[in-house]
């Protein structure tokens, strides 16, 4: 991917590339730092296949490390800083890296992963000045960097590895090769109706490849890409404003809090052009809130997965209607991004006919090339070329994708099929409803049963007979939540805002 970052540099040399914490780095800037990094690792003893990674908020360092990395023939590893240090220590010690890349807020983490990882040789200080006694300023290794070509990578040669949330287990790294990356890029920026030269605020964790692989999307288009070290409303705010935002990524859970902030009204949003949004449906209501405070902006949803590069299919901003003929179509995730292939397939793999509900299964250029160091976790997810991602959905007759729900989520009640996802979508459009969730609980007579965990936009607006009242007048009765339970607590989450079904379940059952 070097040669995207070249050819950024030589298109648009004086465009803005990056902009982080008050400063701003052309791209041509932003190439010379990333090919002196790619010396300076070189001159760290880095070789081809090595890992470098990185631990610390969204920064320029971080995004000139998914570049400087492969320019010195080295696999960048973004570490996710939210999990507990020895949740960090068991990425590490799968990727072994030699080189880790760590920010001012992370220094204690750093230093008991570097003592518990004896073949980590090297901690670099992300930052202007030298940092702590034994670490290495990354800005003064760039000031002593000696000029060398880059190291020469295949396409199929693993970039990045991403590790997964973790939410069924022990986290997998995911090995994203420059063609799955690449492929990505080519396949989104038409779905998403990204132009060149935009400016993008980048605000969603860069650990994660939502937000990390669009600094190729970026290089690609001569984006501006302005960072946020993380999530805070009231700096993404001013940054919209300041910078004169165009596009930007976020979850539903941000724009709720967006809309809400008493401040919203008195800053100036008319420079936005674009918001693209997954990890999560956007509820109705609330879509039609975004509608309304911010006229002239298209919506954009995506699905996907580490292992896709992400993105597998995008419902654009020609569907997101809300005329009566068309709102269905806001249940879907919609179709296909170039290069991805999707189908529907049954317990033994056998693609379903239109409208059955199936394993979702992707075959396309951005799938990943596999589990790093982990072949038979592979096996068991990629085969002929397909991968199974463990969701279930259905396709419609015009190719847009609905999911189900995670199959393992699938609720069985006398003998019936409920997917949970439909009743989440419902009860999101209840008015006094902020978010929900549903789960299936042990039934002496049926074997589960539906139970809805909720979250009211007051405490009292609404009882259990009336949360269950209003599904059974909507859907089948044996859909229908047989039990709620209220709370008043946000519902639990990963690190990158996907509602954990199985804290859930803890809070219910135990």
């Amino acid at each position: 991917m070097a040669c995207l970052l070249q050819r950024a540099a030589e298109t648009w040399p004086d465009s803005p590339a990056v902009s982080y914490d008050g400063e701003t780095f052309s791209w041509r800037a932003t190439h010379d730092r990333c090919r002196r990094m790619a010396s300076a690792l070189v001159g760290l003893g880095v070789s081809a296949g090595d890992r470098v990674a990185y631990l610390g908020f969204n920064s320029h360092w971080c995004f000139e490390l998914f570049f400087a990395s492969p320019m010195a023939g080295a696999i960048f590893v973004p570490v996710n800083f939210r999990l507990a240090v020895g949740e960090m220590v068991a990425c590490l010690e799968d990727a072994e890296p030699t080189v880790l890349v760590v920010d001012q807020h992370h220094l204690g983490q750093a230093a008991a992963i570097a003592e518990a990882c004896p073949w980590l040789e090297t901690l670099v200080y992300a930052g202007t000045e030298m940092g702590p006694e034994g670490m290495t300023g990354y800005d003064r290794l760039l000031a002593g960097a000696v000029d060398r070509e880059p190291v020469a990578s295949g396409d199929d040669d693993t970039l990045v590895i991403f590790y997964t949330g973790g939410t069924t287990g022990r986290s997998k790294g995911v090995m994203l090769s420059h063609i799955n990356l690449f492929s990505n890029a080519l396949g989104g920026i038409p779905r998403y109706c990204m132009v060149e030269r935009e400016t993008h605020l980048l605000a969603n964790p860069m650990f994660h490849t939502a937000a990390g692989s669009r600094v190729y999307m970026a290089a690609m288009t001569g984006t501006h890409s302005v960072i946020l070290s993380r999530f805070d409303v009231m700096e993404l705010m001013h940054a919209v404003e300041r910078y004169r935002i165009n596009t930007m990524q976020i979850v539903p859970t941000m724009l709720q809090m967006i809309l809400d902030h008493p401040k919203f009204s008195e800053l100036d949003f008319s420079s936005l052009r674009l918001i693209t949004y997954g990890a999560a449906p956007m509820p109705v209501a609330l879509l039609e809130r975004a509608l309304s405070f911010l006229p002239g902006v298209s919506f954009a949803q995506s699905y996907g997965m580490t292992e896709a590069s992400p993105v597998v299919t995008v419902l654009d901003g020609d569907d997101h209607s809300l005329e009566v003929s068309r709102l269905a179509r806001l249940e879907s995730v919609g179709r296909s991004i170039t290069h991805n292939h999707v189908r529907i397939v049954d317990a033994c793999r056998r693609t379903l006919p239109t409208g059955e509900v199936g394993e979702i299964a992707v075959k396309g250029a951005s799938i990943m090339k596999g589990y790093w160091r982990a072949p038979e976790l592979t096996e068991a997810v990629l085969q002929d070329g397909w991968y199974y991602t463990g969701d279930s959905g259905y396709l419609d007759a015009d190719g847009y994708l609905f999911l189900a729900g995670r199959i393992k989520d699938m609720i069985v009640s006398g003998g019936e099929n409920v997917y949970p996802i439909e009743i989440e979508n419902l009860l999101s459009r209840h008015p006094d409803i902020q978010e929900c969730a549903v789960i299936g609980v042990p039934h002496d007579k049926w074997g589960e049963s539906v139970h809805a965990v909720v979250r009211l936009t007051e405490p009292g607006l609404a009882t259990e007979r009336d949360i269950i009242s209003y599904c059974r007048e909507r859907i089948a009765h044996y859909k229908c939540p047989t039990g709620v339970t209220f709370v008043t607590q946000p519902l639990p989450v990963s690190t990158i805002n996907k509602l954990l079904k199985s804290e859930v379940r803890k809070m219910i059952l135990l």
